[in-house]
């Protein structure tokens, strides 16, 4: 049967940490609109930075759905899953927030990631969640599977880029708007400060 609790820290700290994936679940508040779930999970672009605040780093690809819908209205609900050793689901529902290039705290966020450098991935913002419940469920019915290793596509793929040709590359794809029509990623991208 699953808890809640009022904090990540402890077993659940641990477990989060641990897992080399997560998904991201946002949507708009237009009920017509698009429910997006994403999955995550480059080594290192994950951190706690605190009992009631996690970040991960958002990269470059082709939509901007989950910043879009943070900055509409901030839901989202992460999600872990053990696919190996005992079974358990995490997730945390709360309030996120999209940290762009541009913004005073980006720097020191990105200080919470010493085991990555975001550089060769063409790295968009730093997304911010505030926890407002924390859950935890069985996983009976998650699979055993094995991980690997990071694929390193991504950052083959977008370590040719800068900031130029980044950006050029944005204004090609489904960035500045959501697939709903709002506001994603601010163009052209400012100048990376991390």
């Amino acid at each position: 049967m699953g808890k809640t609790y009022e904090r990540i820290d402890g077993r659940l700290r641990a477990f989060i940490e641990a897992q080399p994936v997560f998904f991201t679940a946002t949507a708009p508040l237009d009920a017509s609109g698009t429910v997006n779930l994403s999955p995550k999970g480059l080594s290192g672009s994950f951190a706690v930075l605190d009992e009631q605040r996690v970040a991960y780093l958002d990269f470059a690809g082709s939509h901007a759905e989950t910043v879009a819908h943070l900055r509409e209205n901030g839901r989202i609900t992460l999600m872990w899953c053990a696919f190996q050793g005992p079974p358990n689901i995490v997730r945390v529902h709360g309030r996120g927030e999209p940290v762009f290039r541009d913004d005073p705290r980006f720097a020191e966020l990105l200080t919470h990631f010493p085991g990555i450098d975001p550089s060769p991935h063409g790295l968009r913002a730093v997304i911010v969640v505030t926890a407002e419940h924390v859950r935890d469920s069985c996983g009976y019915g998650v699979p055993f599977m094995t991980y690997d290793e990071d694929r390193d596509l991504h950052a083959k793929r977008f370590a040719r880029e800068d900031d130029a040709t980044l950006s050029a590359y944005f204004e090609k794809r489904t960035i500045a708007r959501s697939m709903d029509g709002l506001p994603g990623v601010p163009l052209p991208l400012p100048p990376s400060t991390g």
